[in-house]
């Protein structure tokens, strides 16, 4: 499946860093830009993009607005909030309006892809707040080093036949380890399996739920 992709940045340079952090994202294409919040709904009309990057700060229409009329007159679409604001109250209010996920511009340019296909596969999650609350159920979780291998790649959105190859196991194997994750983590999808990775800090998630960690 391709991913169609809209970014909306009033900055020429962060559209830029965008495109060159997924050159190498093939099912990934960037079908429009908009450097004002007044040009994102006519375009997204236009363009009919799965998902829209859009920056807080824009002229003509700020990103809060933006997200709103977005999430009312194109609920299909995902809106990710990609700002240099790392305010929590920032983040909760771009949530509220409909955001499945808020990064920080500092965020590694290689999670960017990553960041994208979970927001199409419902997968987002945002990571905890207090790092002491996650020690205590990832001291209990004891995943096996290829368990944690094969985690995160399903953090990366592959399929059990993409694991096996790079793993060089059969599809059977690599169900059987499924098995033992959920079991470890106490859940039964690999959507949930994604969430607790993150809630118990087994897997470092791009994806800023606030940005001060205690």
């Amino acid at each position: 499946m391709r991913i169609k992709l809209l970014v909306a940045d009033d900055h020429k340079l962060m559209i830029s860093a965008v495109r060159a952090a997924l050159s190498s994202a093939p099912d990934i294409e960037i079908i429009g830009e908009a450097s004002s919040g007044s040009e994102v709904l006519p375009l997204v009309g236009r363009t009919t993009p799965d998902v829209v990057l859009l920056d807080l700060r824009m002229p003509g229409m700020d990103g809060l607005r933006c997200l709103e009329l977005l999430h009312e007159r194109h609920p299909s679409v995902k809106s990710i909030v990609m700002s240099g604001n790392d305010d929590p109250a920032a983040v909760d209010a771009s949530l509220a309006r409909g955001a499945v996920a808020f990064i920080h511009k500092t965020i590694d340019p290689g999670d960017l892809g990553a960041v994208i296909r979970q927001a199409i596969a419902g997968n987002v999650f945002f990571a905890v707040s207090n790092r002491a609350s996650a020690e205590a159920p990832r001291a209990e979780c004891d995943l096996t080093p290829r368990e944690t291998e094969i985690l995160r790649a399903l953090v990366d959105g592959q399929s059990n036949k993409q694991i096996a190859g790079q793993f060089w196991l059969s599809e059977q194997t690599i169900k059987y380890h499924l098995t033992n994750i959920y079991r470890k983590l106490r859940v039964s999808s690999r959507t949930e399996a994604v969430r607790q990775a993150y809630e118990y800090g087994l897997i470092e998630n791009p994806v800023l739920r606030v940005a001060t960690l205690a």
